[in-house]
């Protein structure tokens, strides 16, 4: 039967006026009886996946072959070295470490950077005359003779903190705020520990809206530099950018809501569904009450639609690393939870507000304790940087809410998030200080990346397919482990991994058992 102009008018209204003083209500998929579950891997069937939503590796993985008696030798060092380091001979365990762990290819050495100075007196006479030649042009508010001495001293004193900060306020006055923001990134990059340059990038982001970036700036710098005294004022900072940028994605979604409703609406009288509009309010709902609401919901159809491990020790294992690396992280407003999923392939994701799920693979295909828990602070610092609810803000959600399948949407891009470069590098940096700060070797991360690198051969295990890997993530690792001189001859935890690794394997080679036993009656 055709729809007429006036039964869409009556549709709308009627559903206006349902919704219009419920509009709170949420709509979602009926939840489906659990079968029986085997003792250690959920059965739960998985919804079907939307093109958005995490799927398997096509390539099949590769039998991974018995270790070599040399590698088998080479562990048991790593054990002996263990036990010392856990009862307090560091020295004696750092000798055996760097016996059996190769040294970082000299290639990968930082490059030389100059100390950094902040006062004039100490610059070279070409800089002092660029810093005085600034001084005028301010003095008599000329751009041309203010910029240009300012840009010709950055290039050529990079070390003169002051030379960024005043280049970038110059700018500011000029209304290329954009130009500002590249210069203090390009510095801070070079000196991250740098208080007073990373202030003003704050405070840079901040003039110019960009509230959560500012937030990210200001936690990272708390989160790595604990012992200076301006750390306390970094983590203020850090949540006043923050709150800030809640409210203005609350304004944006308030005044979206109606429409929302209405186009929810037109997607009834269209489709003769309901869902439409529900859908609408149900992801804007989500977003409006912040990270924490989003993870929460969202992990609960995550653990729907994946086929979990339940192993009392393999989580155990795993949620052990994790909150070690929580304790670290400066982040206590969520409740993090750690699940592995029954997959082959090497991958992890997290979602917003501390859910974090790491594939069985992960855990198979790393060789140490170290190595999985470079892997979990990579996925947690996603978390505490709050870059999967930037990315949920910022991206398709607000504009695409009225998708007419309930949440399908919502997971789907929480579960597919792409972050961009600066984020991974972020998420690696912050990733790598957590180890270190809970007694791990630095290069736990960088060694997975070895591993990886290895065992890749035409197509990319999923993980690196959305990260950034290759030899020169090993090699960015290497710069960032040696830059900072992080002790890399600390805690690697063989033993332990050994025998849970043994474990994940036993399960995963059931399940594939399991799996192809199923196939011929299908």
């Amino acid at each position: 039967m055709k729809r007429t102009w006036k039964s869409l008018l009556l549709s709308l209204n009627w559903l206006l006026l349902s919704v219009g003083t419920s509009i709170v209500i949420i709509l979602t998929q009926p939840i489906a009886p659990v079968p029986a579950q085997a003792p250690a891997v959920s059965q739960e069937t998985p919804a079907p996946t939307t093109e958005s939503e995490p799927k398997p590796s096509a390539t099949p993985e590769s039998k991974e072959p018995e270790p070599s008696p040399e590698e088998l030798a080479r562990q048991q060092k790593l054990m002996e070295a263990d036990k010392l380091y856990l009862a307090g001979q560091t020295a004696e365990a750092e000798k055996i470490y760097r016996q059996v762990k190769a040294p970082v290819a000299e290639t990968s050495a930082p490059q030389e950077r100059k100390t950094a100075i902040v006062d004039p007196t100490q610059l070279s006479p070409a800089g002092k005359v660029y810093w005085r030649e600034s001084e005028a042009g301010i003095e008599k508010k000329l751009q041309t003779r203010t910029l240009v001495p300012l840009r010709l001293l950055v290039e050529q004193s990079p070390e003169f903190i002051p030379g960024y900060i005043r280049f970038a306020q110059e700018l500011k006055k000029y209304d290329r705020n954009t130009e500002a923001i590249d210069i203090l990134e390009r510095a801070v990059s070079l000196y991250p520990n740098q208080p007073e340059l990373v202030k003003a990038r704050v405070t840079s982001l901040a003039d110019a809206k960009k509230w959560m970036e500012a937030s990210i700036a200001a936690r990272q710098f708390a989160i790595l530099n604990p012992q200076d005294p301006q750390a306390p004022e970094f983590t203020k900072l850090a949540e006043d950018n923050l709150k800030r940028y809640k409210s203005y994605i609350k304004e944006e979604i308030r005044g979206n809501a109606l429409a929302n409703i209405i186009t929810g609406a037109v997607g009834y009288a269209l489709t003769g569904s309901l869902l439409g509009p529900f859908s609408a309010l149900d992801s804007s709902i989500m977003l409006l009450q912040g990270e924490k609401a989003i993870g929460e919901s969202v992990s609960k159809q995550a653990k729907k639609q994946l086929e979990l491990i339940l192993d009392d020790q393999i989580l155990a294992y795993v949620n052990d690393i994790g909150q070690k690396l929580v304790k670290a992280a400066g982040r206590d407003e969520f409740n993090y939870e750690f699940f592995v999923i029954a997959e082959e392939g090497l991958n992890a994701f997290a979602l917003p507000g501390g859910k974090i799920f790491i594939n069985a693979g992960a855990i198979a295909k790393a060789n140490s304790e170290a190595e999985l828990a470079g892997l979990i602070g990579h996925e947690l610092s996603h978390v505490v940087l709050s870059h999967g609810f930037q990315l949920a803000t910022q991206g398709n959600l607000i504009s695409n809410v009225t998708q007419y399948l309930p949440l399908g949407g919502t997971i789907g891009q929480l579960f597919a998030f792409s972050y961009s470069r600066d984020m991974e590098k972020q998420a690696d940096t912050l990733g790598t200080r957590l180890i270190v700060s809970t007694g791990y070797a630095a290069d736990g991360l960088r060694n997975l990346m070895v591993t990886l690198d290895k065992q890749q051969k035409n197509a990319p295990p999923p993980w690196l397919s959305s990260h950034p890997g290759g030899s020169d993530r090993v090699n960015y690792l290497e710069n960032l482990i040696t830059r900072n001189s992080y002790n890399r001859y600390a805690y690697e935890g063989v033993e332990r991994h050994t025998q849970i690794k043994a474990q994940v394997k036993q399960l995963l080679k059931e399940k594939k058992e399991q799996e192809e036993k199923k196939e011929p009656g299908e």
